[in-house]
């Protein structure tokens, strides 16, 4: 009945086993330089504004638009749901971006729906291409889903595309779900939430999110979605048959939303350093391919000789870990996240250099 989720298995207990984590993507931006060390070290709000409203404030969008959920995953489940439960009786099929994030292709069909796929292919740059998105449209799609940044590429849409891509799904009247966990991954301050771009707000879009990637709050498991609240209330009843978000976590999440000054500046900071040592270790291996995208510290890379498999094996032989391409749809390739300190970014960049010149 379940579908296997082959990478949330095959990464489960990795990272903390491996000297050289390159496989994670949570930032940790709570740096012990007379600042908070976690969440809890941040002082209460000085407002009583729920955690929706605070949310809603950073997104620009009435408070009845957002959700609150346990994380991205359980948003991500709950638009899924809520689009299937919302849909024409016919229409129960879930188009996903290709290649893509394996829950996100692989949950829908736990609700019994159908998974079809459009491409982002590397040879065009992971673009998210509007034309693609309508030709693979049918009249029993329920749900197009999406993610910007694209994970695996860490390719970057603007506003203007999703707004197109939107147009070409709310005319078939079909849902457009953005996952937006690493839109705020970026070297420079942006307009949208948290420095990044949104598609909050866009006509016929739901978009999830969290304060897991970019504000280095993982353990907490703090997400919402936003969208239309007739969307919105077709999640809530698929909610209340899952586990929820918990209070103590809904307090502490509010404690990061009204202290942006005290966590944001230094994520943005850190990934600003770790980008560029990502894109200078990319750059000087000839026998490396892949784009390393402005702002992003992750990237998905393809070694001319060998594939995703023989790199990630080798690799975590020597106790680095990075993440093969199969588990993106694309077996020759890699996928390198660079979250930790910038020391020891270093270190796990020149021990993943030895681990190449030896494959």
């Amino acid at each position: 009945m379940f579908p296997d989720l082959e990478y949330i298995r095959w990464i489960e207990g990795r990272p903390p086993r491996a000297t050289h984590d390159l496989g994670s993507s949570d930032l940790d931006p709570w740096v012990d330089d007379g600042g908070p060390a976690t969440a809890a070290d941040l002082p209460p709000p000085e407002t009583d504004r729920s955690l929706s409203a605070m949310v809603a404030d950073r997104y620009d969008v009435p408070e009845d638009h957002v959700l609150p959920t346990a994380g991205a995953t359980h948003a991500n489940v709950l638009a899924a749901v809520a689009a299937l439960d919302g849909a024409e009786a016919d229409a129960d099929r879930v188009l996903v971006e290709k290649p893509g994030y394996e829950p996100l292709r692989a949950t829908p069909r736990l609700f019994g729906a159908t998974v079809d796929r459009f491409l982002r292919p590397p040879e065009d740059d992971a673009i998210l291409n509007p034309d693609r998105v309508e030709g693979a449209l049918t009249d029993e799609t329920a749900l197009v889903t999406v993610t910007n940044r694209h994970n695996p590429s860490g390719r970057l849409t603007d506003r203007d595309t999703l707004a197109a891509a939107a147009e070409r799904t709310a005319e078939a009247d079909v849902p457009l779900l953005v996952d937006e966990v690493y839109g705020p991954f970026g070297a420079d301050d942006g307009t949208g939430p948290f420095g990044g771009v949104t598609a909050a707000g866009l006509d016929g879009v739901v978009v999830s999110g969290s304060l897991t990637k970019f504000h280095g709050c993982g353990p907490m498991g703090v997400g919402w979605l936003i969208g239309d609240p007739a969307f919105l209330e077709h999640a809530r009843k698929a909610a209340r048959h899952l586990p929820a978000l918990s209070e103590p976590s809904r307090r502490l999440g509010r404690r990061v939303l009204a202290a942006p000054g005290s966590v944001e500046p230094r994520a943005r900071e850190q990934l600003r350093t770790n980008h560029d040592l990502l894109a200078e270790f990319a750059a000087e291996r000839a026998d490396l391919s892949g784009t390393v995208h402005e702002g992003s510290t992750y990237a998905f890379l393809a070694h001319d000789e060998v594939d995703g498999d023989v790199v990630a094996e080798a690799a975590w032989a020597d106790d680095v870990l990075v993440v093969p391409g199969r588990f993106f749809e694309d077996e020759a390739s890699f996928r390198v996240s660079v979250s930790g300190a910038a020391e020891d970014v270093r270190a796990a960049l020149s021990a993943l250099g030895a681990v190449l010149d030896g494959v």
